[in-house]
């Protein structure tokens, strides 16, 4: 069509103009698409660390879980960053960029017992993690040498409790070193039970099991994962697990609650991202985890290791971690340990 004069260019041109403010008005920036909380981070592998070395327990779990949650967040790749008690590894996600990309792992002794023992920590446990889910409760036991609880006719946690009480001193117990899990679970014992027994340091878990076997110290507070075998065969006589409830693995072992009400020393790990992580990302995360977790597989493959899986919201696990935090306090101060 051939517009006949200028008024009707200009009217045409007019119009056309008013469309395309119209449409513009109506698009929502690519920028802003991109930077909504609903964008979660799947576009590149997760980067999970791990503050321990490969093959323990909790570098087993955390392989496990990531084989498990490809399919939602693709590929997780297990970093291994052993070194400073745990600092090491959990520093470098403290100091990640909080987009969801790098997550890790924290447990009982980076994020409850290392920042009452080290003078000095790179990182803020309270402050610098937000959670995700605690992935795992691992029972410890209080076992004794099988051939010392029979000579003193210790058969219960009760009994134990009534011979040190008549015997102050008379009993030691060992532990893989000052500051370790076990040391700590001692001195919570003796301080709720009332009782006085000679704490006798070793370097690592390894040797103060030998000496306990051996008869050198008279109980310990050990994994239950590593003394079943010696409580099968009736080398360790298993007076009481550490957890609140009795372990399923080993439902015949009463809990020390049973006895000492509110007793409960767990060592535990779970997941947790830097503190700035959005919570869309957060609740992404947890949502993958947690199934992985409650799968009936996982659940089998943890149990082989007497470690129960344990499922909890972000906010859970970061309330938990900091009850945790404030529980060890007390003790780690009053028994003077200090790694540097």
């Amino acid at each position: 069509m051939m517009l006949k004069n200028s008024h009707s260019k200009r009217m045409l041109l007019k119009s056309l103009l008013g469309l395309i403010s119209v449409c513009a008005s109506s698009i929502v920036p690519v920028q802003a698409q991109t930077n909504t909380p609903a964008n979660v981070p799947l576009s590149k592998p997760i980067r999970l660390v791990v503050p321990y070395a490969p093959g323990g327990p909790i570098d087993v779990t955390a392989r496990a879980l990531a084989e498990r949650v490809k399919d939602t967040l693709g590929t997780v790749i297990i970093d291994n960053k052993p070194g400073a008690g745990g600092n090491l590894g959990v520093d470098i996600v403290a100091k990640a960029p909080a987009d969801g990309y790098t997550i890790g792992i924290a447990a009982v002794a980076t994020h409850a017992i290392n920042p009452w023992l080290f003078s000095k920590m790179p990182f803020n446990a309270a402050n610098d993690f937000v959670g995700i889910t605690q992935m795992v409760r691992v029972p410890n036991v209080l076992v004794m040498n099988a051939e010392t609880a029979q000579r003193l006719k210790i058969n219960t946690l009760s009994d134990l409790i009534a011979y040190a009480k008549v015997n102050p001193g008379k009993l030691n117990v060992g532990s893989g070193g000052n500051g370790s899990a076990g040391h700590l679970a001692a001195e919570m014992f003796k301080r709720d039970a009332g009782i006085f027994a000679v704490h006798i340091p070793y370097n690592g878990g390894n040797p103060a099991q030998l000496a306990l076997l051996s008869g050198q110290v008279d109980f310990n507070f050990d994994n239950l994962a590593t003394a079943a075998a010696n409580i099968k065969a009736g080398k360790l006589k298993a007076l009481a697990v550490t957890t609140a409830q009795r372990s399923a693995s080993l439902p015949e072992i009463p809990a020390m609650s049973e006895t000492l009400k509110g007793f409960e020393v767990d060592t535990w790990w779970g997941l947790v991202a830097p503190a700035a992580t959005p919570p869309a990302v957060v609740a992404k995360l947890h949502q993958a985890f947690a199934a992985a977790l409650n799968a009936p597989e996982t659940k089998t493959r943890f149990g082989l290791m007497m470690a129960e899986p344990v499922v909890s919201t972000p906010e859970q696990f970061s309330a938990f971690m900091k009850r945790e935090l404030a529980k060890y306090e007390p003790v780690v101060k009053a028994t003077g340990a200090r790694v540097d």
